[in-house]
This record gives structure tokens, sequence and C-alpha cells, in this order.
């Protein structure tokens, strides 16, 4: 098996890192391509000591990671607690890239650090971002026109409060700004899951006046009538209900030419805004004029069957789970859900990751910026 995993809950970081870095150099031995290091914020502060202590005893070619709120494991998800997981993996060429990102005059923004060349045909990048520094929201967009079709897996750090407070590790490196990350070659599949956890209700409609962010018409009538309409006929009382704790939704349909939508094709975002004078609504995404929308709900149980269904059937040998930290505890009942439905439809492969602040991860093709999400990149031999 080229690819181990570790989680250590100890509260001495030493103790921690040992514990882990053991068992991944038991299982794999050492000189993997690739680790993936996380650390929950009450070792954050020893993050230089456990990145020096990891690439000490494992020796890889590429390291990453940062401090979250809670790490990710095999079948295990610690919240909040002391806690170091560790991911490692033979996978072939990579490379570790930094960037940074600076704002022009114009309020664009220029972007350092990619690679001229990498020897190698990138087939993914994983990303962990500083979301006070580094705008993820306007970087993927900029790598499309330079590497369209790339698939980008990865998250926001969430282990910051504030500017500056992020932790992110790049090879035997501990930065507090930009972004971090590894370039995949073609010596392993990756494959991308990406769980929005929303169901649709109604029926797809085609947006006939917008705005930028801002849907005046659907199908015809005013945006908002349209949505009310959609909400009575569509959901349940309790699903009414439930709106009030997780707002309202739309999907715009990624890829105009898919015939018969299901999940992970429509790309889910929050309504943040209504016009009661005009029936408008505001979305925190661009709809441009004529695109597919359809309504969508979100909840604990919709979360945990539509993640089931775009795992099932699909095989890897390990995998790395960057998800919301608005779910585990916070929106199911039973602890580690996420990394629990992994293990039960892939099998108890070796996991790595952490909660993130904003989840990267592909929708139609093309890469976005998710919340409430659940962004997996699974590795198989090729």
């Amino acid at each position: 098996m080229p690819f181990a995993s570790a989680l250590s809950q100890h509260p001495v970081a030493s103790h921690a890192v040992g514990e882990v870095a053991g068992s991944v150099l038991e299982a794999i031995g050492d000189r993997p391509d690739l680790v993936l290091v996380t650390v929950t914020r009450p070792h954050a502060g020893a993050l230089e000591d456990i990145v020096a202590t990891v690439s000490a005893v494992l020796h890889p070619l590429a390291l990453f990671g940062c401090a979250a709120e809670s790490a990710v494991g095999t079948a295990t998800e610690v919240e909040e607690t002391p806690a170091i997981s560790l991911w490692a993996g033979r996978i072939g060429p990579l490379m570790n890239v930094t960037l940074r990102a600076a704002r022009s005059a114009d309020d664009s923004w220029h972007f350092t650090g990619w690679p001229d060349h990498t020897g190698f045909e990138p087939s993914a990048l994983l990303l962990i971002a500083d979301p006070f520094t580094f705008p993820a929201e306007e970087f993927l967009p900029w790598l499309h026109r330079d590497r369209p079709g790339l698939p980008v897996i990865g998250g926001n750090a969430s282990g910051g409060r504030g500017p500056g407070g992020s932790r992110l590790a790049v090879g035997e490196h501990v930065v507090t700004d930009g972004a971090v990350g590894v370039l995949i070659g073609t010596g392993v599949d990756v494959g991308t899951v990406v769980s929005q956890g929303c169901r649709p209700y109604g029926r797809p409609l085609t947006v006939t006046r917008s705005d930028r962010n801002v849907i005046y018409e659907v199908a015809g009538v005013p945006a908002m009538e349209c949505l009310v309409d959609q909400i009575k006929t569509g959901l349940e009382p309790i699903d009414i209900a439930g709106i009030e704790d997780n707002g309202l939704l739309v999907g715009r349909l990624i890829d105009e030419r898919v015939t018969d939508p299901g999940p992970g094709d429509y790309l889910v975002r929050t309504v943040v805004g209504v016009d009661r004078s005009n029936g408008a609504i505001a979305v925190d995404d661009r709809v441009p004029l004529g695109s597919t929308v359809r309504f969508h709900v979100r909840d604990a149980d919709t979360a945990d069957r539509e993640l089931g269904t775009l795992l099932e059937g699909r095989h890897a040998g390990a995998a790395m789970m960057f998800t919301c930290n608005g779910r585990g505890s916070r929106l199911f009942d039973d602890a580690a859900h996420d990394a629990g439905v992994l293990e039960r439809e892939i099998g108890p492969v070796p996991l790595g990751g952490f909660f993130a602040g904003g989840e990267f991860g592909p929708v139609g093709g093309t890469n976005f910026v998710h919340s409430f999400t659940a962004s997996i990149a699974l590795f198989r031999d090729r």
C-alpha cells in the first residue's frame, strides 16, 4: 500500500508528532513523495517543530499543511481539541508551490509563485490558503485562464482568528500569508468529489433578466415571486422551517449542455438579499442572462445522502478531505460524519485533512470556493 495516515490526540505536541510520524514510518517507510500535516489550534504554536520532526523522520519530497480548527483522519474528525493528523503517499511526480497575492491600483489581483515549468503535466492542484491575504475566489479564475480544467482541491485554513493568525506549512517552512500547495503529476489518478449538501426542489428555470449577481426575473416573472411559489409547492413544512437556519439557496447549472442535471451539476449559492419593491433577489455569484437555475435546500439528511451518493461505487487507495467547519457536529448528530461516510463507501483507506473556512473544488469542470461543502480528493494507482 503506497499510502498511510495517522492521527494523535495527545495533548503534548512532541508526543503527538512522535506517534503519527512513527506510525506512518512503520506503514510505508521513509521518503514518501507527499506529506500532508494538519494540527489543531492547541498545537499551532509548535507547527515549526512538528514540521521539522516529520521532515527529519520521513524525508518527504514535498510537504504541505496548516493549523486548522479541527482535523480529519481515517474515520475520525477531531473538533477543537488537540490533534495532529499526518497523511503520506507515494504518488509520483509533484512540486511544492508557494503563492502570494497583491492588489493593483485598478483593484485587480496579481499572483506570484506559479511555476513556469514543472517537468511534468499537472493533473491536480492541492491548495491551502490564508483567507485574510489570499483571495481564492479571484485566484481560481486566474488559474483557469492558464490551466483550464486543472482540478483544485483544498480549502482556506481555519486556524487563524484574524489577519496574521494563519499558519501554513510548505516544505520545512511555516508562513502566515498567501497560499501553499502541491502540483500533482500523472503518477497517480486523482478523482474529485464535491458534496454541497443540498437537494433541489421545484423545477429548473431560465433566468430571463439579471444584472451581475442580481436576478430580476425567472421564467418571465419576478424572481422573488417565483421563489415563494417554488417553496410553497416544492417543500414540506419541516423544510420551510429549516430555511430560517440554513438560508435560501439557488443552484446555477454550470454546464448548460447537461440534459439531466444531478448532484454536482449545480453550483449552489446563498440568497444574500431581496428587494420587495421589484421582486429581485441577490446571490453571492454572478448569474448571466439565460442561466438555468433551481432552488435548493440544505439539511443534515440531505447532506448525508448526497455525500453517500457521490461516493457510492468509487474506488480509492487513499483520500484527502477538506470539509466545512459548519459541518461536523454543527450540522450532524453523529461525530465524524463525513469521514465515516467515506469509510462506509470507500473503505478504511488512509485519510487526512481538516475543517476549512471555505472549500475548493470543481463543479461542472470549473473550480469554485464553496461553503458547507465536503471537498474530497481520491487517490488511486494508475
